[in-house]
Protein backbone atom coordinates (compact mmCIF):
# COMPACT_ATOMS: atom_id res chain seq x y z
CA UNK A 1 0.00 0.00 0.00
CA UNK A 2 1.74 3.44 -1.00
CA UNK A 3 2.34 6.02 1.67
CA UNK A 4 -0.66 8.65 2.14
CA UNK A 5 1.42 11.88 1.13
CA UNK A 6 -0.33 13.81 4.22
CA UNK A 7 1.49 11.69 6.87
CA UNK A 8 4.88 12.69 8.20
CA UNK A 9 7.88 9.64 6.65
CA UNK A 10 7.86 7.51 9.44
CA UNK A 11 12.26 8.06 8.87
CA UNK A 12 11.97 11.75 9.62
CA UNK A 13 12.45 11.96 13.67
CA UNK A 14 10.15 14.27 15.44
CA UNK A 15 12.17 17.18 16.68
CA UNK A 16 11.55 19.77 18.61
CA UNK A 17 11.57 22.82 17.35
CA UNK A 18 11.61 26.91 18.74
CA UNK A 19 9.54 29.14 16.02
CA UNK A 20 8.42 32.39 15.95
CA UNK A 21 4.91 33.44 16.19
CA UNK A 22 4.36 34.13 13.03
CA UNK A 23 6.36 31.02 11.16
CA UNK A 24 4.48 28.59 14.42
CA UNK A 25 0.67 29.55 13.04
CA UNK A 26 1.82 29.54 9.27
CA UNK A 27 3.15 26.16 9.40
CA UNK A 28 0.01 25.16 11.79
CA UNK A 29 -2.19 26.00 9.58
CA UNK A 30 -0.46 23.91 6.89
CA UNK A 31 0.11 20.62 8.75
CA UNK A 32 -4.16 21.10 9.58
CA UNK A 33 -4.82 22.00 5.97
CA UNK A 34 -6.59 19.68 3.48
CA UNK A 35 -6.74 18.91 1.01
CA UNK A 36 -2.81 20.27 0.08
CA UNK A 37 -1.20 22.24 -1.30
CA UNK A 38 -2.63 25.12 -0.40
CA UNK A 39 -2.45 28.25 -2.33
CA UNK A 40 -0.26 31.23 -0.70
CA UNK A 41 -2.98 33.62 -0.76
CA UNK A 42 -5.22 31.27 1.46
CA UNK A 43 -3.41 31.42 4.39
CA UNK A 44 -4.24 34.71 5.68
CA UNK A 45 -7.67 33.68 6.64
CA UNK A 46 -6.61 30.72 8.15
CA UNK A 47 -3.93 31.94 10.41
CA UNK A 48 -5.19 36.14 11.31
CA UNK A 49 -2.19 37.59 9.48
CA UNK A 50 -1.64 39.86 6.74
CA UNK A 51 -0.68 38.47 3.75
CA UNK A 52 2.89 40.16 4.29
CA UNK A 53 3.58 38.23 7.13
CA UNK A 54 2.25 34.98 5.80
CA UNK A 55 5.16 35.76 2.77
CA UNK A 56 8.18 36.56 5.14
CA UNK A 57 7.37 33.12 7.81
CA UNK A 58 6.78 30.78 4.55
CA UNK A 59 10.04 32.23 3.18
CA UNK A 60 11.77 31.52 6.79
CA UNK A 61 9.86 27.52 6.56
CA UNK A 62 10.79 26.99 3.43
CA UNK A 63 14.94 28.18 4.52
CA UNK A 64 14.49 25.92 7.31
CA UNK A 65 13.65 22.95 5.56
CA UNK A 66 10.01 23.26 7.50
CA UNK A 67 7.60 23.89 3.84
CA UNK A 68 7.80 23.22 -0.26
CA UNK A 69 6.30 25.51 -2.49
CA UNK A 70 5.13 24.60 -6.04
CA UNK A 71 5.25 27.95 -8.16
CA UNK A 72 2.75 28.35 -11.39
CA UNK A 73 3.32 31.12 -13.89
CA UNK A 74 1.19 32.06 -16.27
CA UNK A 75 0.53 35.34 -18.48
CA UNK A 76 -2.64 37.19 -17.78
CA UNK A 77 -4.00 40.25 -20.02
CA UNK A 78 -5.26 43.68 -18.14
CA UNK A 79 -6.66 46.48 -19.89
CA UNK A 80 -4.83 50.00 -19.15
CA UNK A 81 -6.47 52.92 -18.59
CA UNK A 82 -6.75 53.38 -22.28
CA UNK A 83 -8.26 50.32 -22.51
CA UNK A 84 -10.69 50.62 -19.30
CA UNK A 85 -11.93 53.97 -21.08
CA UNK A 86 -12.68 51.98 -24.35
CA UNK A 87 -14.62 49.77 -22.29
CA UNK A 88 -16.87 52.19 -20.59
CA UNK A 89 -17.73 54.56 -23.32
CA UNK A 90 -16.89 51.80 -26.44
CA UNK A 91 -13.92 51.68 -28.98
CA UNK A 92 -13.69 54.69 -31.35
CA UNK A 93 -14.70 52.78 -34.23
CA UNK A 94 -18.12 51.34 -32.41
CA UNK A 95 -18.69 55.74 -31.44
CA UNK A 96 -18.15 56.49 -34.59
CA UNK A 97 -20.46 54.25 -36.46
CA UNK A 98 -22.96 55.07 -33.58
CA UNK A 99 -22.67 58.85 -34.51
CA UNK A 100 -22.72 58.25 -38.16
CA UNK A 101 -25.64 56.64 -37.73
CA UNK A 102 -27.55 58.83 -36.01
CA UNK A 103 -27.49 61.33 -38.48
CA UNK A 104 -28.71 61.22 -41.97
CA UNK A 105 -26.20 63.48 -43.68
CA UNK A 106 -22.51 62.67 -44.13
CA UNK A 107 -20.10 64.69 -41.24
CA UNK A 108 -17.14 66.11 -41.55
CA UNK A 109 -13.91 66.14 -39.04
CA UNK A 110 -15.51 69.14 -37.42
CA UNK A 111 -18.94 67.50 -37.12
CA UNK A 112 -17.47 64.46 -35.40
CA UNK A 113 -15.64 66.14 -33.06
CA UNK A 114 -18.21 68.14 -32.12
CA UNK A 115 -20.04 64.72 -31.60
CA UNK A 116 -17.79 63.19 -28.85
CA UNK A 117 -15.00 61.54 -31.36
CA UNK A 118 -11.80 63.83 -30.92
CA UNK A 119 -8.94 63.84 -33.98
CA UNK A 120 -6.47 61.27 -32.06
CA UNK A 121 -9.06 58.82 -31.87
CA UNK A 122 -10.97 59.99 -35.69
CA UNK A 123 -8.37 58.62 -37.52
CA UNK A 124 -7.48 55.38 -36.41
CA UNK A 125 -11.84 54.61 -36.30
CA UNK A 126 -11.81 56.13 -40.14
CA UNK A 127 -8.96 53.42 -41.12
CA UNK A 128 -10.17 50.31 -39.06
CA UNK A 129 -14.09 51.47 -40.60
CA UNK A 130 -13.13 51.66 -44.16
CA UNK A 131 -11.02 48.32 -44.29
CA UNK A 132 -13.82 46.73 -42.73
CA UNK A 133 -16.50 47.79 -45.48
CA UNK A 134 -18.39 50.12 -43.50
CA UNK A 135 -17.38 53.68 -44.44
CA UNK A 136 -17.22 55.49 -48.14
CA UNK A 137 -14.67 56.76 -49.39
CA UNK A 138 -13.43 60.12 -48.84
CA UNK A 139 -14.98 62.98 -46.89
CA UNK A 140 -17.40 64.07 -45.48
CA UNK A 141 -17.74 60.79 -44.05
CA UNK A 142 -21.33 58.39 -44.45
CA UNK A 143 -21.69 54.95 -44.48
CA UNK A 144 -20.96 52.71 -47.42
CA UNK A 145 -24.26 51.58 -48.99
CA UNK A 146 -24.54 47.36 -48.28
CA UNK A 147 -22.36 47.95 -45.37
CA UNK A 148 -22.16 44.65 -42.75
CA UNK A 149 -24.37 44.32 -39.94
CA UNK A 150 -23.41 47.31 -37.29
CA UNK A 151 -25.07 45.74 -34.70
CA UNK A 152 -22.59 42.55 -35.04
CA UNK A 153 -19.64 42.91 -32.16
CA UNK A 154 -16.20 43.54 -33.05
CA UNK A 155 -14.11 41.13 -32.34
CA UNK A 156 -11.81 43.64 -30.41
CA UNK A 157 -15.32 44.68 -28.71
CA UNK A 158 -15.69 41.16 -27.30
CA UNK A 159 -12.03 40.38 -26.66
CA UNK A 160 -11.93 43.87 -24.61
CA UNK A 161 -14.92 42.62 -22.86
CA UNK A 162 -13.76 39.02 -22.10
CA UNK A 163 -10.77 40.80 -20.64
CA UNK A 164 -12.32 43.08 -18.32
CA UNK A 165 -14.40 40.24 -16.90
CA UNK A 166 -11.23 38.30 -16.18
CA UNK A 167 -12.31 35.29 -18.88
CA UNK A 168 -10.14 34.10 -21.41
CA UNK A 169 -10.23 35.93 -24.40
CA UNK A 170 -11.06 34.17 -27.53
CA UNK A 171 -9.65 35.86 -30.38
CA UNK A 172 -5.97 35.63 -30.52
CA UNK A 173 -5.48 38.34 -33.20
CA UNK A 174 -8.43 40.81 -31.60
CA UNK A 175 -6.01 40.48 -28.87
CA UNK A 176 -2.76 41.41 -30.82
CA UNK A 177 -4.45 44.21 -32.30
CA UNK A 178 -5.56 45.93 -29.16
CA UNK A 179 -2.41 45.43 -27.46
CA UNK A 180 -1.06 47.15 -30.76
CA UNK A 181 -3.16 50.06 -30.04
CA UNK A 182 -1.89 50.38 -26.46
CA UNK A 183 -5.25 49.11 -24.97
CA UNK A 184 -4.70 45.80 -23.58
CA UNK A 185 -1.14 44.78 -21.61
CA UNK A 186 0.24 41.47 -20.39
CA UNK A 187 1.36 40.59 -17.10
CA UNK A 188 2.69 37.86 -15.41
CA UNK A 189 1.41 36.10 -12.74
CA UNK A 190 2.87 33.45 -10.12
CA UNK A 191 0.78 31.17 -7.74
CA UNK A 192 2.51 29.49 -5.25
CA UNK A 193 0.93 26.71 -3.18
CA UNK A 194 2.69 25.03 -0.32
CA UNK A 195 2.91 21.79 1.79
CA UNK A 196 4.85 21.23 4.79
CA UNK A 197 7.94 19.48 4.24
CA UNK A 198 8.75 15.90 5.96
CA UNK A 199 9.88 17.62 8.46
CA UNK A 200 7.94 20.34 9.13
CA UNK A 201 5.31 17.48 9.72
CA UNK A 202 7.00 15.47 11.90
CA UNK A 203 8.19 18.46 14.31
CA UNK A 204 6.94 19.14 17.44
CA UNK A 205 6.48 22.91 18.12
CA UNK A 206 7.43 23.94 20.98
CA UNK A 207 5.03 27.13 23.07
CA UNK A 208 7.89 29.61 23.16
CA UNK A 209 5.81 32.99 22.79
CA UNK A 210 7.46 34.15 26.34
CA UNK A 211 10.82 33.87 24.65
CA UNK A 212 12.50 36.75 22.87
CA UNK A 213 13.27 36.90 19.64
CA UNK A 214 14.16 39.72 18.48
CA UNK A 215 15.90 43.00 20.13
CA UNK A 216 14.05 46.32 19.18
CA UNK A 217 15.18 49.59 19.53
CA UNK A 218 13.29 50.52 22.52
CA UNK A 219 13.86 47.42 24.46
CA UNK A 220 17.92 48.25 23.67
CA UNK A 221 17.15 51.92 25.51
CA UNK A 222 14.54 50.86 28.28
CA UNK A 223 16.81 47.38 29.09
CA UNK A 224 13.61 45.39 28.81
CA UNK A 225 15.93 42.44 27.57
CA UNK A 226 17.74 41.75 30.66
CA UNK A 227 16.54 39.03 32.34
CA UNK A 228 14.73 37.68 29.55
CA UNK A 229 15.02 34.38 27.99
CA UNK A 230 16.03 34.48 23.93
CA UNK A 231 14.46 31.91 21.53
CA UNK A 232 17.36 29.27 20.12
CA UNK A 233 19.42 30.74 17.00
CA UNK A 234 18.81 28.03 14.06
CA UNK A 235 22.15 28.10 12.02
CA UNK A 236 20.81 26.12 9.29
CA UNK A 237 18.65 28.67 8.08
CA UNK A 238 20.28 30.54 4.94
CA UNK A 239 21.22 33.84 5.35
CA UNK A 240 20.00 36.69 2.90
CA UNK A 241 21.22 37.13 -0.89
CA UNK A 242 22.63 40.12 -1.23
CA UNK A 243 23.63 40.98 -4.77
CA UNK A 244 25.54 44.40 -4.11
CA UNK A 245 25.69 47.12 -6.07
CA UNK A 246 24.84 47.08 -9.94
CA UNK A 247 24.74 50.12 -12.44
CA UNK A 248 21.82 51.64 -13.59
CA UNK A 249 20.15 49.52 -16.75
CA UNK A 250 20.63 52.51 -19.20
CA UNK A 251 23.85 53.51 -17.89
CA UNK A 252 25.11 50.28 -18.34
CA UNK A 253 23.23 50.20 -22.16
CA UNK A 254 25.14 53.57 -22.63
CA UNK A 255 28.38 51.78 -21.83
CA UNK A 256 28.07 48.70 -24.11
CA UNK A 257 27.33 51.75 -26.61
CA UNK A 258 30.55 53.08 -26.43
CA UNK A 259 32.68 49.70 -26.22
CA UNK A 260 30.43 48.79 -29.58
CA UNK A 261 31.64 52.67 -31.01
CA UNK A 262 35.67 52.09 -29.92
CA UNK A 263 35.51 48.79 -31.42
CA UNK A 264 35.06 50.07 -34.69
CA UNK A 265 38.01 52.30 -34.65
CA UNK A 266 36.44 55.71 -33.77
CA UNK A 267 37.59 57.77 -30.57
CA UNK A 268 35.96 59.36 -28.13
CA UNK A 269 35.64 63.02 -27.44
CA UNK A 270 34.03 65.37 -25.49
CA UNK A 271 32.88 69.14 -25.03
CA UNK A 272 31.73 71.64 -22.45
CA UNK A 273 28.13 71.63 -21.56
CA UNK A 274 28.15 75.22 -21.28
CA UNK A 275 28.80 76.63 -24.72
CA UNK A 276 29.20 79.56 -27.15
CA UNK A 277 26.60 80.23 -29.39
CA UNK A 278 29.80 80.13 -32.15
CA UNK A 279 30.32 76.63 -31.14
CA UNK A 280 26.65 75.26 -30.93
CA UNK A 281 25.54 77.32 -33.90
CA UNK A 282 27.98 80.15 -36.10
CA UNK A 283 30.40 77.46 -37.15
CA UNK A 284 27.80 74.87 -38.59
CA UNK A 285 26.46 77.76 -40.62
CA UNK A 286 23.52 78.28 -38.96
CA UNK A 287 22.21 82.14 -38.99
CA UNK A 288 22.44 84.19 -36.31
CA UNK A 289 18.80 85.11 -36.96
CA UNK A 290 17.98 81.28 -37.47
CA UNK A 291 14.89 80.46 -34.72
CA UNK A 292 16.46 77.77 -32.82
CA UNK A 293 18.00 80.85 -31.44
CA UNK A 294 15.01 81.87 -29.45
CA UNK A 295 14.02 80.66 -25.86
CA UNK A 296 11.87 78.56 -27.42
CA UNK A 297 14.40 76.47 -28.49
CA UNK A 298 17.71 76.57 -26.59
CA UNK A 299 18.63 77.36 -22.69
CA UNK A 300 20.18 80.75 -22.67
CA UNK A 301 22.71 81.74 -19.89
CA UNK A 302 22.61 85.51 -18.69
CA UNK A 303 25.06 87.72 -16.63
CA UNK A 304 28.49 85.58 -18.27
CA UNK A 305 29.87 86.19 -21.48
CA UNK A 306 31.61 83.06 -23.72
CA UNK A 307 35.28 83.44 -25.05
CA UNK A 308 35.51 83.84 -28.57
CA UNK A 309 37.46 81.75 -30.57
CA UNK A 310 40.59 82.81 -32.75
CA UNK A 311 40.77 86.16 -34.34
CA UNK A 312 41.82 84.18 -37.89
CA UNK A 313 38.49 81.30 -37.39
CA UNK A 314 36.26 84.07 -36.17
CA UNK A 315 36.82 86.04 -39.09
CA UNK A 316 36.56 82.53 -41.86
CA UNK A 317 33.02 81.78 -40.24
CA UNK A 318 31.76 85.57 -40.39
CA UNK A 319 32.80 85.81 -44.06
CA UNK A 320 30.99 82.95 -44.62
CA UNK A 321 27.70 83.96 -42.96
CA UNK A 322 28.07 87.16 -44.94
CA UNK A 323 28.83 85.28 -48.37
CA UNK A 324 32.24 86.56 -48.80
CA UNK A 325 35.17 85.44 -49.53
CA UNK A 326 37.40 83.49 -47.15
CA UNK A 327 40.71 85.08 -46.74
CA UNK A 328 43.30 84.90 -49.64
CA UNK A 329 40.47 83.50 -51.91
CA UNK A 330 38.97 85.41 -54.65
CA UNK A 331 35.03 84.18 -54.45
CA UNK A 332 32.66 83.21 -51.66
CA UNK A 333 31.93 80.22 -50.48
CA UNK A 334 28.24 81.04 -50.64
CA UNK A 335 26.16 83.66 -51.07
CA UNK A 336 25.76 83.32 -47.65
CA UNK A 337 22.32 84.95 -45.26
CA UNK A 338 22.47 88.61 -46.49
CA UNK A 339 22.87 90.17 -42.63
CA UNK A 340 25.72 91.40 -41.12
CA UNK A 341 27.64 89.02 -38.41
CA UNK A 342 28.10 90.01 -34.71
CA UNK A 343 30.63 88.38 -32.70
CA UNK A 344 29.23 89.63 -30.11
CA UNK A 345 25.87 87.04 -30.67
CA UNK A 346 29.00 84.27 -31.20
CA UNK A 347 30.50 84.85 -27.15
CA UNK A 348 26.88 84.21 -25.71
CA UNK A 349 26.61 81.67 -23.54
CA UNK A 350 23.97 78.63 -23.97
CA UNK A 351 23.16 74.95 -22.54
CA UNK A 352 24.74 73.40 -25.43
CA UNK A 353 22.14 71.91 -27.62
CA UNK A 354 23.53 69.19 -29.67
CA UNK A 355 26.73 67.57 -29.64
CA UNK A 356 27.63 68.27 -32.97
CA UNK A 357 29.55 71.33 -31.49
CA UNK A 358 32.20 68.93 -29.90
CA UNK A 359 32.66 67.96 -34.07
CA UNK A 360 33.41 71.56 -34.91
CA UNK A 361 35.74 72.04 -32.14
CA UNK A 362 37.37 68.11 -32.91
CA UNK A 363 37.79 69.08 -36.59
CA UNK A 364 39.20 73.01 -35.95
CA UNK A 365 41.83 71.21 -33.45
CA UNK A 366 42.91 68.20 -35.66
CA UNK A 367 42.55 69.22 -39.31
CA UNK A 368 44.58 66.73 -40.93
CA UNK A 369 42.29 63.62 -42.39
CA UNK A 370 41.32 60.68 -41.89
CA UNK A 371 38.53 61.80 -39.05
CA UNK A 372 37.09 59.23 -37.41
CA UNK A 373 35.83 60.95 -33.48
CA UNK A 374 32.75 60.01 -31.63
CA UNK A 375 30.99 61.76 -28.64
CA UNK A 376 28.32 60.48 -26.30
CA UNK A 377 26.93 63.35 -24.23
CA UNK A 378 24.22 64.59 -22.83
CA UNK A 379 22.46 68.44 -24.32
CA UNK A 380 19.68 70.29 -23.34
CA UNK A 381 16.60 71.76 -25.54
CA UNK A 382 13.17 73.62 -24.70
CA UNK A 383 11.01 70.88 -25.32
CA UNK A 384 7.82 69.56 -24.62
CA UNK A 385 8.04 66.24 -22.25
CA UNK A 386 6.74 63.00 -24.02
CA UNK A 387 7.32 59.61 -24.34
CA UNK A 388 10.12 60.88 -27.05
CA UNK A 389 11.15 64.18 -26.21
CA UNK A 390 12.99 65.22 -23.05
CA UNK A 391 14.67 68.83 -21.86
CA UNK A 392 17.99 66.48 -20.77
CA UNK A 393 18.78 64.21 -23.76
CA UNK A 394 21.73 62.31 -24.40
CA UNK A 395 22.96 62.19 -28.13
CA UNK A 396 26.31 60.54 -29.90
CA UNK A 397 27.56 62.86 -32.58
CA UNK A 398 30.38 61.52 -34.79
CA UNK A 399 32.42 62.26 -37.85
CA UNK A 400 33.76 59.87 -40.30
CA UNK A 401 36.06 61.91 -43.05
CA UNK A 402 38.72 61.43 -45.35
CA UNK A 403 39.95 60.83 -48.92
CA UNK A 404 36.70 59.33 -50.65
CA UNK A 405 33.83 59.26 -47.87
CA UNK A 406 30.51 59.73 -48.69
CA UNK A 407 26.77 58.97 -47.82
CA UNK A 408 27.42 55.05 -48.29
CA UNK A 409 30.30 54.91 -45.61
CA UNK A 410 27.44 57.04 -42.97
CA UNK A 411 24.58 54.58 -44.00
CA UNK A 412 27.20 51.86 -43.41
CA UNK A 413 27.83 52.67 -39.99
CA UNK A 414 24.60 53.19 -39.03
CA UNK A 415 23.51 49.67 -40.29
CA UNK A 416 26.73 48.48 -38.35
CA UNK A 417 25.05 50.18 -34.79
CA UNK A 418 21.67 48.32 -35.33
CA UNK A 419 22.77 45.36 -36.13
CA UNK A 420 25.39 45.14 -32.78
CA UNK A 421 22.29 46.35 -30.76
CA UNK A 422 20.22 43.69 -32.19
CA UNK A 423 17.78 45.92 -34.16
CA UNK A 424 17.18 44.07 -37.37
CA UNK A 425 14.09 46.77 -39.18
CA UNK A 426 16.27 49.77 -40.35
CA UNK A 427 14.70 51.82 -42.45
CA UNK A 428 16.38 54.86 -44.34
CA UNK A 429 15.08 57.96 -46.47
CA UNK A 430 16.20 61.52 -47.87
CA UNK A 431 16.37 64.32 -44.88
CA UNK A 432 16.91 68.04 -44.57
CA UNK A 433 19.66 69.65 -42.13
CA UNK A 434 20.97 72.96 -41.61
CA UNK A 435 24.46 71.68 -41.53
CA UNK A 436 24.97 68.82 -43.78
CA UNK A 437 23.90 68.12 -47.59
CA UNK A 438 22.81 65.78 -48.43
CA UNK A 439 21.21 64.24 -45.60
CA UNK A 440 19.28 61.33 -44.43
CA UNK A 441 17.32 59.53 -41.59
CA UNK A 442 17.08 56.47 -40.42
CA UNK A 443 14.55 55.06 -38.44
CA UNK A 444 13.74 51.90 -36.51
CA UNK A 445 11.19 49.81 -35.26
CA UNK A 446 9.65 50.41 -31.64
CA UNK A 447 7.33 47.44 -30.83
CA UNK A 448 4.54 49.91 -29.44
CA UNK A 449 5.39 52.84 -31.23
CA UNK A 450 6.33 52.27 -34.20
CA UNK A 451 8.95 53.60 -36.72
CA UNK A 452 10.79 56.49 -34.93
CA UNK A 453 13.86 58.46 -36.26
CA UNK A 454 17.15 57.60 -34.54
CA UNK A 455 19.68 58.36 -37.21
CA UNK A 456 20.25 61.69 -38.51
CA UNK A 457 23.04 62.49 -40.65
CA UNK A 458 25.10 63.53 -43.96
CA UNK A 459 27.69 65.02 -45.45
CA UNK A 460 28.90 68.09 -43.82
CA UNK A 461 28.22 71.40 -46.40
CA UNK A 462 31.16 73.11 -47.47
CA UNK A 463 29.96 76.24 -45.23
CA UNK A 464 30.88 74.44 -42.30
CA UNK A 465 34.15 72.55 -43.69
CA UNK A 466 36.07 75.25 -45.62
CA UNK A 467 36.24 77.80 -42.76
CA UNK A 468 38.15 74.91 -40.32
CA UNK A 469 40.60 74.60 -43.12
CA UNK A 470 39.47 70.90 -44.25
CA UNK A 471 38.92 70.30 -47.31
CA UNK A 472 38.21 66.40 -47.11
CA UNK A 473 34.67 65.19 -47.81
CA UNK A 474 33.14 64.61 -43.38
CA UNK A 475 30.04 62.26 -42.99
CA UNK A 476 28.37 63.46 -39.53
CA UNK A 477 25.71 62.09 -37.41
CA UNK A 478 23.80 63.11 -34.25
CA UNK A 479 22.17 59.59 -32.89
CA UNK A 480 19.28 59.62 -30.81
CA UNK A 481 20.93 57.22 -28.32
CA UNK A 482 18.04 57.89 -26.04
CA UNK A 483 15.48 56.34 -28.72
CA UNK A 484 17.68 53.31 -28.94
CA UNK A 485 17.94 52.48 -25.54
CA UNK A 486 14.26 52.43 -25.75
CA UNK A 487 13.96 49.83 -28.40
CA UNK A 488 16.57 48.24 -27.02
CA UNK A 489 15.78 47.96 -23.23
CA UNK A 490 11.67 47.37 -24.34
CA UNK A 491 10.79 50.47 -22.77
CA UNK A 492 7.74 52.70 -24.43
CA UNK A 493 8.50 56.17 -22.77
CA UNK A 494 11.78 58.17 -22.50
CA UNK A 495 10.93 59.24 -18.77
CA UNK A 496 11.40 55.14 -17.93
CA UNK A 497 14.77 55.98 -19.03
CA UNK A 498 15.37 58.11 -15.81
CA UNK A 499 13.72 55.73 -13.97
CA UNK A 500 14.75 55.51 -10.12
CA UNK A 501 12.50 53.04 -8.48
CA UNK A 502 14.51 50.40 -7.31
CA UNK A 503 11.84 47.28 -7.57
CA UNK A 504 10.78 48.47 -11.26
CA UNK A 505 14.62 48.67 -11.85
CA UNK A 506 16.00 45.11 -9.98
CA UNK A 507 12.84 42.93 -11.20
CA UNK A 508 11.48 42.73 -7.78
CA UNK A 509 11.28 43.98 -3.94
CA UNK A 510 14.13 45.40 -2.17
Amino acid sequence: MPPDPDEPDEAVPATELSLGGPERAVLGALRSAGPLPVEEEALPTRTDLSIEAVRGALQRLRSKGLANVEEEHREVLTLTPRGVRAQAIGLPERRMLQILGGHTAPMGPTDLEAAGLPAEERSAAIGILRRRGFLADGIPFRLRDGHPDVALPFPEETALRSIHDDQVAPDDSAVKDLRRRGLVEVGHLTTKRWTPSDEGRAAVLLDDSKLLGTLSTVSLRDGSWKGQEFRPYDVRAAVPYVTGARPHRYAAWLREFEEILLGLGFEQGEGPLLETEFWDCDVLFMPQHHPARSIHDVFGVVGVEGKLPPAALLERVAAVHEGRALPGEAAPITPGWKAPYDPEVARHLVLRSQTTSVSARYLANHPTPPFRMFCLDRNFRVESVDATHHIDFTQCEGILGGEGTNLRDLVGIFRALADAIGIRDLRIRPSYFPFTEPSVEGYVKHPRLGWIEVFPGGMFRPEVLRPLGIDVPVAAWGIGVMRLAMVSLGVSDIRELFEDDLERLTGGPR
